[in-house]
């Protein structure tokens, strides 16, 4: 079932000469719905001297904005604690610059309706409500000292460098309202009212018109305020639906050629491991052809690795690229398991195994494709970490695909899958040895990797064993050392992705892509070598030569003391 959502908007000066009040509600259209979901929020502008309404306006459409832009694999809450920080820095800089003295200031009280969950944030003295049949819930507390509340706000935008933000998440049903208040229309409104108004009403725009009018009859002499938003459909691809599924959906038994599961013959053991089974299969409805991924039967009571395909499964949702295998949900499996598109081709990894090295224009489009579709991923927050020659698919269309985001990190992702060390060793950063996390710079170093052996068939320091530290006391040989065909400034761009010292690497994807794109036409630098003690294990090096050297001076002394 599709995101759907019934919303309804109200706002009305009342008695006040203007309307500080204002509001917004964003549904965006197509994939980005599901990925997004709806945004509201309320503010209601406070000021000495006038100027409240900018304040509340300023807010409101500065968290849409930022909204829109943030990478949507972002946990809500951290991404709104992000947004709304920076805006209160702003205003609270801007009240400061103020020439006339006048302080701007405003509440908000915002909601993300996403997945099937809800989550509010929270500063001022407008309130949030969950109305569920007769039950009216409080999602906020507010702000505000008994009394005057316009003038007893306790915490609010604009009036602190920093701010406290309330959150709350909850359980998000079809047929839920949420309602959004400011304070001139809450004071006057029991819950009782606000129950019956969205009960009674036939649309969300009924019920906020109704329940403004009666804030106003009811003697409120502010502006009045009040956002509808009544759940009509859910999505059925959100991470803590996958999540569920993952814990009451039985692993299926090991399945053989011509058996089937769901309508879905299996065609080949595409590849097997202690962990997980991958099945070529056709859909006997269609004769389509997909990749069946799920656990292996041993794994059957393991609630982590149920939890890290659950987020595969999601975080594969998320991308719809090209440089991606397209996840293809089943609602209704009787399985715990995840399809993906079946692809002509073969992973980069037979290709280097089966063939010589990449021809350097076939290597240099690849490493494009790659950098393209690794730009796209860091912008959303997502960091691969296994990112080498057999998690690439060539496919027959010479499209390159990243495969196997089994232990990408996404900010959602299981605890027990962020703190697992994840990566082929001999494409891991060197400072990951070190007990750094896995971020951005370690996929483009095994980017760097991935170059170098996909021009020369051999990794740049060897084959590498967990934990073995020693390899990366030296730098490489240049690529032009293996094969001379290959120009110098490829040398220098490959040797800059794979250097020692992190400061001396591509900072971005597109930074990295960039250069490869100029080529030749605006060549790099050669590389200076890394001094002798600067490389890994550089200083236990010193240190025993220094050793060593005084061992000898005591030694000499005790010689000719004699």
């Amino acid at each position: 079932m599709s995101f759907d959502i019934d919303i309804g908007f109200a706002s009305v000066a009342g008695k006040r000469p203007v309307n500080e009040d204002f509001a917004l509600a964003w549904l965006p259209a197509g994939t980005e719905r599901q990925q997004r979901g709806l945004i509201a929020a309320v503010a209601d502008g406070v000021s000495t001297g006038g100027g409240g309404r900018e304040a509340a306006q300023s807010m409101v459409t500065g968290l849409f904005s930022d909204w829109r832009s943030a990478p949507v694999t972002w946990e809500t809450s951290a991404a709104l604690d992000r947004i709304i920080t920076a805006h209160n820095a702003w205003l609270y800089a801007h009240n400061r610059r103020s020439d006339n003295g006048h302080e701007r200031a405003t509440t908000l009280t915002a909601v993300v309706a996403r997945g099937q969950t809800w989550t509010v944030a929270h500063v001022g003295d407008s309130r949030a409500y969950l109305i569920r049949g007769a039950d009216v819930e409080h999602l906020t507390t507010d702000h505000a000292r008994p009394g005057d509340l316009r003038a007893a706000l306790t915490r609010a935008l604009g009036i602190d460098e920093r701010v406290l933000v309330d959150y709350a998440q909850g359980e998000l049903r079809i047929h839920d309202v949420l309602l959004l208040a400011t304070d001139g229309a809450w004071s006057k409104l029991r819950d009782r009212d606000l129950a019956e108004a969205v009960g009674q009403c036939d649309s969300s725009q009924e019920a906020a018109e109704r329940l403004t009018q009666l804030a106003l009859a009811r003697g409120s002499t502010d502006n009045v305020t009040v956002l509808v938003l009544r759940v009509r459909g859910l999505p059925t691809d959100d991470l803590g639906v996958e999540m569920l599924r993952a814990r009451q959906l039985a692993v299926p038994r090991r399945l053989r050629p011509g058996e089937a599961l769901d309508g879905l013959v299996v065609l080949s053991v595409l590849a097997q491991s202690d962990v997980t089974l991958l099945y070529q299969v056709e859909d006997q409805a269609d004769g389509r052809q997909y990749v069946l991924k799920t656990l292996a039967p041993g794994r059957q009571n393991d609630d982590d690795e149920r939890a890290n395909l659950a987020h595969e499964a999601w975080l594969g949702q998320r991308f719809d690229s090209a440089a991606f295998v397209r996840v293809r949900p089943r609602p209704d499996a009787s399985s715990l398991y995840v399809l993906f598109d079946w692809h002509g081709g073969r992973a980069l990894e037979q290709r280097l195994v089966d063939g010589p090295p990449l021809s350097v224009p076939e290597a240099i489009d690849l490493s494009r494709q790659l950098l393209r579709a690794l730009g796209a991923m860091h912008r959303r927050g997502v960091i691969h970490r296994d990112i080498k020659p057999a998690n690439l698919h060539v496919g027959d269309d010479g499209v390159l695909r990243i495969l196997d985001l089994g232990v990408a990190v996404s900010g959602n992702e299981p605890a027990a899958l962020l703190d697992l060390h994840a990566g082929t060793p001999s494409y891991i950063n060197p400072e990951q040895w070190d007990g750094a996390r896995a971020d951005a710079a370690s996929d483009l170093f095994a980017s760097g990797v991935t170059l170098y052996r996909a021009l020369t068939g051999k990794l740049p320091y060897g084959e590498v064993l967990p934990y073995q530290s020693g390899r990366y006391r030296r730098d490489p040989k240049p690529v032009s050392a293996h094969r001379p065909d290959v120009p110098k400034w490829l040398d220098a761009i490959v040797l800059k992705s794979i250097a020692l010292d992190p400061a001396s690497r591509f900072e971005t994807a597109e930074e990295f892509l960039v250069v490869l794109e100029r080529g030749s036409a605006r060549p790099l630098p050669p590389s200076r070598p890394t001094p002798l003690f600067a490389g890994r294990g550089g200083w236990q090096l010193a240190f025993a030569v220094s050793l060593f050297v005084n061992l000898c001076l005591l030694l000499l002394v005790l010689i000719v003391g004699r």
